[in-house]
C-alpha cells in the first residue's frame, strides 16, 4: 500500500492507459479521481472496478484543455477529499499524418490537449498540493525521442512534454514537488483493440519483434511505473524519464 492515504487526480483516465494508471495506484492505496472528457460511461466503469476491489475513486468530467475545468476539477478534488498529492497528466491524443496533411486545425488539437493540458492542470496542481509538496507525472512516450514516420505533431507534442518536465523539476522542487514523465512504447490498450487490432495482427507482430523482452507493455505495467514515482520510496527522484516498452528498439 505504498500510496496508502494519498489524493491522486489521474487525467484522461476513463480507458486505456489512464484507466490502467488508475487502477493500479488505486490498489496501492491512493484515493483516485477518474477524469474524462466525454466517456461517461467509461469512466463509471473504472470507479465501479477499483470500488469493487476494494479501493477509493469518483469520476469527474473535465476538458483538461479549459482553464474553467481545470479549475473545477481540482476543487471538486478537494471537495471530496480534502488533499491532493499525485497528479498524473495522462490525457492525451495520438494522430498520425503525413507532413503533407498537417494542418493548424490538428497542430492545435494535439498541442491543446497534449502540451497545455499539461500545463494548465501542473498549474492548479502546485496552488492544492499546500507546503508538503507533491508529485507530478507526466505520460509521455518513446516517440518524444525517436519518432516514427507520419508522427510529426504527436511526436513534436511529446517533446514538448519532456521539455516541460526537466524544466518543472527544477523550478518546483525548492516547493518540495517533483515532476517525472514515463515514456510508454506500443500498449496493447481496448482502444488498438477497436481498431481492428489483435495479438496476431501484423502491426503488432511487428512491435512485438521489436521488443527486447518480447511483448507490449499493458496499462497496468505503465500504472506499476505511476505508484513507484508517485511513492514515498522515490522521494528524491525528480527530473526524470523512465520508459516502459519491453526495451523496444
Amino acid at each position: 500500500m505504498q500510496l496508502q492515504n494519498k489524493v491522486a487526480i489521474v487525467t484522461g483516465a476513463s480507458k486505456g492507459i489512464g484507466a490502467g494508471i488508475a487502477k493500479q495506484m488505486a490498489a496501492a492505496g491512493a484515493k483516485v479521481v477518474v477524469n474524462y472528457v466525454s466517456s461517461a460511461e467509461s469512466a463509471a466503469a473504472v470507479v465501479a472496478a477499483i470500488t469493487t476491489a476494494g479501493g477509493t475513486a469518483i469520476a469527474i468530467q473535465a476538458d483538461t484543455a479549459k482553464q474553467e475545468d481545470i479549475q473545477r476539477l481540482f476543487t471538486q478534488t478537494i471537495a471530496a477529499y480534502g488533499s491532493l498529492d499525485v497528479l498524473v497528466n495522462n490525457a492525451g491524443i495520438y494522430e498520425l499524418a503525413p507532413l503533407v496533411h498537417v494542418t493548424a486545425d490538428s497542430f492545435n488539437r494535439i498541442f491543446n490537449i497534449n502540451v497545455l493540458g499539461i500545463i494548465l492542470a501542473s498549474q492548479a496542481a502546485v496552488q492544492f498540493f499546500g507546503a508538503k509538496g507533491g508529485s507530478i507525472i507526466n505520460i509521455s512516450s518513446f516517440a518524444s525521442t525517436r519518432p516514427e514516420p507520419y508522427s510529426l505533431v504527436y511526436a513534436a507534442s511529446k517533446g514538448a512534454v519532456d521539455s516541460i518536465t526537466i524544466s518543472l523539476a527544477q523550478e518546483l522542487g525548492p516547493q518540495h514537488i517533483r515532476v517525472n514523465a514515463v515514456q510508454p512504447g506500443g500498449v496493447l490498450t481496448e482502444g488498438v483493440a477497436k481498431l481492428g487490432a489483435t495479438a496476431d495482427s501484423e502491426p503488432i507482430r511487428q512491435t512485438i519483434a521489436r521488443s527486447a523482452l518480447g511483448r507490449m507493455a499493458t496499462p497496468e505495467d505503465i500504472g506499476n511505473t505511476v505508484v513507484f514515482l508517485a511513492a514515498d520510496e522515490a522521494s528524491v527522484i525528480t527530473g526524470q524519464f523512465i520508459e516502459v516498452s519491453g526495451g523496444f528498439k
